[in-house]
């Protein structure tokens, strides 16, 4: 009789971890066995420094299975409180169509992609983002707007950098602020302003001419729902060469006459009400536009139109899209991801109910705004606006505390502005019923509340404001009103596309590992994402034990002490990392310091960081094997010395090592008195390997994007924690909601005080199925599967870079430049050649021009690894034949691709057969990614740029 295997073992099975990584035990032997070591633990002992390594494993709670961490998490939201919140202050309740809800955000075909830098594979989310900007632009009436920002509050704070860098005829050092704009804005403007020895003043409205500034930044309609028309004000401003910003409500533009009609220069906002949940504040896709001027000036990505190979009509990145790589310290901004899924979302929202649908929203939120007012002034109210759209601020004398705790007795969150006046924003999921109920919570008699007629209201928009402008035009938004309609839109536009869904994505530095179905469901919880960001504390107390929890295993991942989740971006978790180095020198009287040391390989993001903070960025240079060049160090650390700030390092390196020399690196940079910032972005080659804030860090930005598998939904959002040592930690980013700070605290770097919380619980999720040993493991994996890439493509390409002992960390970079040099085959050839394979490129000239950056992660299994190298290998031979002199590089596989559906029929001339260039290896007929375009030609799409929708009669 067989023996029953005991309960551990069988309950075994039910672990996350073997899920999470893709080789089993014996790939893993055959893949050592092709490295020739004995072991993982060998290879790790030969790759990671000795001196860095843990002595322990981590210290957190054993992994649990996909059940029970739904069961625990479910605990933190059943502890939330759910009600109608009716605060605004820019954050509405809204209604995500359910075929919008299951087809784009719970889908992993959009939210698995990556940033569209590959556009013949990015057709679909590139269309999407494009009707996104074309819906911003006519909204705004403004001539051009950006693929989204972070939020509204940053979005502000980039345009008030973006007019300081193009009001040439103005150089006041003053910012205007109206006194209505929401208040998180005006505290995230007041600190992006201050390192730039920007100075702002806040002051009303009507002041903005009357005092000296380069520009003004209005709120449209006002945070306490006044709607003024800035016509005349602008006007003036621009009289005294002021340039002016307005922060404008996109559903209220349904009804409103545009920014760009009343003269605006720049228009920001949130698009949070276009079918985006509330998220405890994000993640949100805010927006910019502005004028064609202004278009090379203009942060963040943007779409644009371009021809391919074949002349047709193909959507591309344009322009400046990674200007902050390619200009580094003087980058316009630092912005390196956007929030790209919430763009798609809001996008497709717009599509789904066209222009009458959305001003039907608009207007019947307006109109029972109007009843609400009328029906309070019946009772006796008063100090409310003229005129507004969705909300109204009440004075309420010494009834405010009864009528706000009535409120909160119906469920209902109203929103303190001072002791005595409370505002009520209306939104989309507003009812009747809900005017009704709040009536009877100021006190309305229940005979004056039935005889409320809502048909006899008039409009509170003024007749000067009425907007008669036409918006939406283009056939994309008045196509797709049926449910059936826009799932099969939807559907066609993922299908152009390749994501994680489909296809291994071998990305060096941006770790597209598996984003776990489990990971993601409580996403859609209501208990997390139809939460205000100001609600009262009880409300969330869930939420923020849960984010507590997360903080506390980053700090024990990462060996810091203290952490912040507010940062919804790498970019801004640097940002708020410099911040907190700056404000501790400031603190113990060292101000001067204001060097910041960044080796040549660095992410482009760290010196653009750098100078956003006030720092002086001084290169460091790298030595033949690719590490930091320590005498060079010395040299610039002593000679910058009184003046040292911080040096940025990422680690391993951007070349794909781990550096023998960190702890030496940390201890220079001590030695004279500066601060060691340690870029997280590789961070997942180390969880539970070693920790940053054990072998020197002082402070590190983390990617949740990356290593804590939040997904990327091709190109945002991400979430840039900033993880400190115990000195540092007083000078994490403050916010006036967070429950308990420092008066050290810097200003806010995000809008919401925990960010963009509602994707929180992915990593939190992420983190308590693996367990110590699990993220120890995937490190561990991630570090083999690079090695074992490394390995099979060192016979037929060279690997740049290596560690000490030949191993590479968690990446490795591929270098192709000889082949240019000898044949002209380009890193772009090999590239695009991948997509005839169904593979997405690996990171291309970054760090290094000429190269490609490769990075497995733990999650492919060694047949995906497989499969990728026998392509490389089989572009490889295709190199040869050039090199043979078999057909010249512009005649091969390599140039002409990608190949398309239009290469199967009709005449073939080339030297190469049709069967090796649509199919080049005998697995992909059964399975082929077909290209929706040939390859796209980049330098046409900058030279006539068009970047909202075409006409229909650009594509006959």
């Amino acid at each position: 009789m067989s023996k029953i295997p005991s309960y551990a073992e069988l309950a075994q099975n039910d672990a996350f971890v073997p899920r999470h990584i893709g080789p089993n035990a014996n790939d893993i032997q055959a893949m050592l066995e092709v490295l020739g070591v004995d072991s993982v633990d060998a290879l790790i002992d030969n790759t990671v420094p000795a001196t860095i390594r843990n002595p322990n494993p981590l210290n957190l709670a054993p992994a649990v299975t996909e059940d029970k961490v739904l069961e625990e998490l479910k605990g933190y939201a059943d502890r939330n409180k759910v009600y109608k919140s009716f605060i605004g202050a820019g954050y509405y309740r809204t209604i995500t169509p359910a075929v919008i809800q299951r087809n784009i955000l719970e889908n992993p075909a959009w939210y698995t992609a990556y940033t569209p830098y590959q556009p013949e594979i990015s057709q679909g989310r590139l269309e999407a983002l494009l009707n996104f900007q074309t819906m911003i632009a006519d909204l705004t009436g403004m001539e051009i707007a950006n693929a989204s920002l972070l939020d509204e509050a940053t979005a502000a704070a980039e345009a008030m950098a973006l007019c300081r860098r193009m009001n040439t005829k103005n150089k006041s050092l003053n910012f205007f602020v109206a006194d209505d704009c929401h208040p998180q804005t005006i505290e995230v403007v007041k600190g992006r302003a201050a390192p730039l020895d920007i100075n702002v003043i806040v002051a009303p409205a009507e002041q903005a001419s009357q005092h000296d500034s380069f520009a003004v930044l209005l709120q449209y309609p006002g945070t306490f729902g006044d709607v003024r028309d800035y016509k005349d004000l602008i006007k003036q401003c621009h009289d005294k060469s002021v340039q002016v910003i307005m922060a404008a409500d996109i559903l209220a533009l349904t009804m409103l006459t545009s920014p760009g009609e009343l003269g605006a220069d720049v228009a920001v906002g949130s698009s949070q009400r276009f079918g985006v949940p509330l998220f405890f504040g994000g993640p949100h896709a805010a927006y910019m536009a502005t004028k064609d001027q202004f278009r090379r000036s203009l942060p963040g990505r943007l779409v644009g139109v371009s021809i391919d190979s074949n002349g047709e009509s193909a959507y591309r990145l344009a322009l400046q899209t990674r200007e902050q790589h390619i200009r580094r310290q003087n980058a316009t901004s630092n912005i390196c991801t956007a929030q790209a899924l919430l763009a798609v979302i809001a996008s497709m929202y717009a599509c789904y109910h066209g222009p009458e649908g959305l001003k039907r929203i608009a207007q019947r939120i307006h109109r029972l705004a109007c009843s609400l007012k009328q029906g309070l002034q019946a009772a006796s109210f008063d100090g409310m606006p003229e005129h507004f759209f969705d909300t109204l601020t009440v004075s309420t004398g010494d009834k405010t505390d009864a009528i706000y705790n009535a409120a909160l007795a119906a469920e209902m969150n109203l929103r303190r502005v001072g002791d005595d006046r409370l505002g009520i924003s209306l939104d989309e999921t507003t009812t009747a019923e809900d005017v009704v109920t709040l009536l009877k919570v100021f006190g309305q008699s229940e005979s004056t509340v039935e005889g409320l007629n809502l048909d006899t209201v008039a409009t509170a928009i003024p007749a000067s404001l009425e907007r008669t402008s036409p918006y939406l035009e283009h056939p994309v938004f008045s196509q797709h009103h049926s449910e059936t309609a826009m799932l099969r839109y939807l559907r066609s536009l993922a299908d152009k596309d390749l994501a994680l869904d489909r296809t291994m994505i071998p990305l060096g530095s941006c770790t597209m590992k598996l984003n776990a179905t489990t990971e993601m469901m409580p996403v859609s919880w209501p208990e997390f994402c139809d939460i205000h960001p100001f609600v009262p504390l009880d409300q969330s107390e869930g939420y923020r034990d849960m984010i507590a929890s997360l903080e506390d295993m980053l700090c024990e991942a990462t060996g810091y002490d203290a952490c912040s989740l507010q940062p919804n971006a790498g970019s801004q978790g640097e940002y708020a990392g410099l911040l907190a180095i700056r404000a501790y020198h400031v603190s113990r009287g060292e101000g001067q310091r204001n060097v910041c040391l960044i080796p040549s390989s660095a992410h482009g993001t760290n010196p653009a960081s750098a100078q956003m903070v006030g720092m002086k960025v001084v290169v460091v240079a790298c030595d033949s094997k690719g590490n930091v060049d320590l005498n060079d160090l010395r040299e610039k650390a002593e000679k910058h010395s009184e003046d040292l700030a911080a040096i940025m390092v990422t680690y391993p390196s951007t070349h794909g090592v781990f550096e023998e020399g960190i702890r030496e690196v940390c201890d220079i940079i001590h030695h004279h008195g500066g601060q060691v910032y340690i870029d997280g972005a590789n961070l997942n080659a180390m969880v539970g390997l070693c920790q940053p804030g054990k072998f020197g860090g002082d402070v590190s930005h983390l990617n949740l994007h990356k290593t804590f598998c939040i997904p990327h939904g091709g190109g945002g959002p991400g979430v840039g924690p900033v993880a400190v040592a115990e000195h540092l930690a007083p000078f994490l980013p403050g916010h006036p909601l967070l429950v308990s700070q420092s008066k050290e605290r810097i200003d806010p770097v995000s809008a919401a005080p925990y960010g963009s919380a509602g994707i929180l619980p992915i990593s939190w999720t992420y983190m308590r199925m693996m367990g110590p040993q699990g993220l120890a493991e995937a490190s561990r994996i991630a570090i083999l599967s690079a090695n074992y890439v490394s390995k099979r493509l060192s016979e037929h390409y060279p690997v740049l870079y290596t560690g000490t002992n030949g191993y590479v960390a968690h990446e490795c970079i591929v270098d192709m430049r000889g082949f240019k040099d000898s044949v002209g085959v380009t890193v772009d050839d090999i590239a695009k050649r991948l997509i005839d394979f169904g593979f997405h490129a690996p990171t291309m000239s970054f760090p290094v021009p000429g190269t490609l950056m490769i990075e497995p992660t733990e999650s492919e299994s060694k047949e995906e690894l497989d499969r990728f190298c026998d392509a490389m290998i089989a572009i490889r031979e295709e190199i040869r034949a050039v090199e043979r002199g078999e057909y010249s590089i512009d005649s091969s596989p390599l140039r002409m691709a990608p190949h398309t559906t239009r290469d199967l029929v009709g005449e073939w001339n080339r030297p190469y057969t049709r069967e090796q260039g649509v199919f080049p290896v005998a697995s992909l007929p059964a399975d082929k990614y077909w290209c929706p375009v040939g390859r796209i030609d980049n330098v046409y799409g900058d030279r006539n740029l068009v970047c909202s929708c075409p006409s229909m009669s650009d594509y006959e």
